[in-house]
This record gives structure tokens, C-alpha cells and sequence, in this order.
């Protein structure tokens, strides 16, 4: 591991211990999670997770006081990017923005219901000791989920981020477009193909109405329903029983997450479109500080070969939309569909190892061999 990214490690265990530090018994309770890797329940619980204003689990920032408050972003910012915390920071703020334009008036039975302070955050274990730790940010539009082993941060997925509206005006005829540039290489990539790799790259006229693989736990051939998207009792959606693409049928095999990518390899892009996927895949993996982000990776020409481009739905500026990079250890999942082709949904996951999965067995099962003198 490199000295970047066992800084990042230490990073966010200070800032970890610094917030827990901050906090009351009563706090704890909600603050406080089982080690990672603890098993039955206490792991159902870290590594479920949601992208939807329902409860994410974890201490809100209306259960803290604004210092506290403080030291919350503290630890946000420690995992993050600079780029990707002021992303972050804006999605928070853009609660209010929505509010606006629902006329203020979206009720769904509590006080709030767009709410900057129903952001949840979460630590699992002790940080900066010796058993594996990690911690998990998450509320409307915003999932943050790091483990860290043996002194290492050993995964930052699943890692989402969205955007209502994905654009809205700003004084001097500006406009604000958190996630803007993930939209705009992706069109420009999938609109310089030819007619060959067009038609193999686009896998359906009509878009998804969500992310294929939804706030799933592990990533395999389930279909989740909309009713999934929400820790239960906290609110059900319309629709509750559809599939969260709302396609059905052969449209719904079409866009199947398969084991082997669907769409163009990027082994088959000329330079040019090459470097286009490469500054997209920078716009998910450059979410994280340098040390652990993993598009240094790909400047493996092999790598960026592995890597598919699929895409779904229109591909004129405005209209709905869909697209994933899909590779070895990488998916990368992008809607705007809702709202007029106003409401982003942009997902970074590994496949293999989402929550550190594997790094957890690898963990476990060396100390299992040294306790037992092997």
C-alpha cells in the first residue's frame, strides 16, 4: 500500500475517533456499529444501503449539535476527494433546491420530507485498532460506504452520488451541474462511435427508470423491486411492487447485468475515444484521494481494453438516458430519466469486493491460521 493511502487510513480514523469522541451515550447508540465481518444481522445491517431519503442508519445530523456537525463532514472530507467532497457538500445543499421546486410542498408524513438534515452517519467497530473498522455516510442522493483492514483502506464502494435537479440555473446565466461532466463525456464517447459500434454499444431505445442493480447488497442477476429502495416502513413508494428499471420482459433482458459486459470493450476505441473513457472512469474513481482511488489502474492499456460501454435510451442532450462501464472489479451505473432528464443516479461498485468483502475473509482467515500457530 502506498503512503498516500495509509495516510487516508489514518485520516479518517482521527477523524472518527474525534466525532465519537464528541458524542453522548445516547448518540452512541445510533453511532455505533458492530466490527465489520462480525457476521449474521450486525453485517446484514453494514452492508445494506440506500440512495433514497429513508433511513440509512446511523446518527442524523438533527440528533447533533452544529460542532458535532463540524466534525461529521471532517470524516466525510477524510475519504473523499476534494472534488468529490465539494460534490458531496453541493448534493447535501441541493435538498433545498428540490424543495423549491416541489413548491415546498411534499408531504410524506414527517416534519421535513426534503431534508438536508436527515444525512446518517455511521461507524462500525473501533477506528485506528487493530480489528477492521469502517464507517458509512449516506441520506437522499449520497452513499459512502469505507471499510478499513489492517491499517489500510481496503474498500470505498458501493459509492453514489445523484443529483435533483441535475441542473439548475445560477445568477449571471450559469448553471449548476454537479455531476454534469459524467453525463457529457459519456455522450460525447457513445455519439463519436461508428454505425458498428453504435449499434452494439446502445442495448435499448428506452431507458431504465433506475440503476440496474438498484441498492442491491451483491451484485448478481436479482431483480429488485421499488419497495427495496426504502428501509421498511419509512415510506412506500408507487409502484411498490414493480422492478426499480420498470422494464419488463425482453427489455428487461436486454439490460441485464450479465458476468460477461454487454456493449463495446474499449480494446475496439481509437485513441481518441480512448482517452474519453478514461477521463470518464475519472469522473467515479477520482471520488476518492489519490492512494486509493484505482484509476491509476487503468493507465494498463490492457485495462482500459477490458472495460465495456453500454447505453440505453437517447442520445440527444435533454431527453432520458442510460449508461454503464462495466470490467473486471469495476460497474459503473448512470440514469437520468425522471424529472424531464433532470434527476441524475450515478453509482461506482466492485463487483468482487463492494464492503471489502474479500479483504474481510483474507483477514479473518490469516488470523484464524496464526491463533491457531499455523
Amino acid at each position: 500500500m502506498s503512503d498516500a493511502g495509509r495516510e487516508v487510513a489514518d485520516r479518517m480514523a482521527e477523524a472518527a475517533l474525534a466525532w465519537l469522541d464528541s458524542l453522548d451515550a445516547e448518540q452512541r447508540k445510533a453511532a455505533v456499529g458492530a466490527p465489520p465481518g462480525t457476521g449474521g444481522g450486525a453485517e446484514d445491517e453494514r452492508t445494506r444501503w440506500f440512495y433514497t431519503p429513508t433511513d440509512h442508519g446511523g446518527l442524523t445530523f438533527h440528533q447533533q449539535r452544529p460542532a458535532q456537525h463540524r466534525l461529521v463532514m471532517r470524516l466525510v472530507a477524510s475519504g473523499l476527494s476534494e472534488a468529490g467532497y465539494n460534490t458531496v457538500a453541493t448534493v447535501l445543499g441541493l435538498e433545498n433546491v428540490l424543495d423549491r421546486v416541489e413548491g415546498f410542498s411534499v408531504n410524506w408524513g414527517r416534519e421535513r420530507t426534503r431534508d438536508p438534515g436527515m444525512y446518517y452517519l455511521r461507524v462500525f467497530g473501533e477506528p485506528g485498532g487493530p480489528r477492521p473498522w469502517g464507517w458509512r455516510f449516506g441520506g437522499h442522493h449520497v452513499s459512502l460506504n469505507h471499510l478499513v483492514v489492517d491499517g489500510r483502506v481496503a474498500a470505498t464502494t458501493p459509492c453514489f452520488l445523484g443529483a435533483d435537479p441535475a441542473a439548475s440555473p445560477l445568477l449571471g446565466a450559469a448553471t449548476l451541474r454537479p455531476l454534469g461532466t459524467a453525463e457529457d463525456l459519456a455522450r460525447e464517447l457513445v455519439r463519436s462511435l461508428n454505425p458498428e459500434l453504435a449499434a452494439r454499444a446502445v442495448l435499448l431505445t428506452r431507458p431504465p427508470d433506475d440503476v440496474v442493480a438498484g441498492n442491491s447488497s451483491r451484485i448478481d442477476d436479482r431483480v429488485l423491486t421499488r419497495a427495496e429502495l426504502w428501509r421498511p416502513g419509512q415510506h412506500t413508494p408507487d409502484r411498490a411492487d414493480h422492478p426499480v428499471t420498470g422494464l419488463q420482459g425482453a427489455d428487461r433482458q436486454a439490460l441485464a447485468l450479465t458476468p460477461a459486459p454487454k456493449g463495446v470493450p474499449g480494446a475496439e476505441l481509437d485513441a481518441a475515444q480512448r482517452e474519453l473513457l478514461r477521463a470518464l472512469l475519472g469522473t467515479y474513481l477520482d471520488r476518492v484521494p489519490d492512494g486509493v482511488s484505482p484509476l491509476p489502474r487503468y493507465e494498463d492499456p490492457a485495462a482500459l481494453d477490458a472495460v465495456h460501454l453500454a447505453w440505453a435510451g437517447s442520445t440527444t442532450p435533454g431527453e432520458p438516458h442510460y449508461y454503464r462501464l462495466q470490467g473486471p472489479r469495476l460497474l459503473v451505473e448512470w440514469t437520468n430519466v425522471h424529472r424531464g432528464a433532470n434527476h441524475a443516479h450515478a453509482v461506482w461498485r466492485d463487483p468482487e469486493a463492494d464492503f471489502g468483502g474479500d479483504v474481510l475473509a483474507a483477514h479473518h482467515a490469516a488470523h484464524h491460521r496464526h491463533e491457531n500457530g499455523m
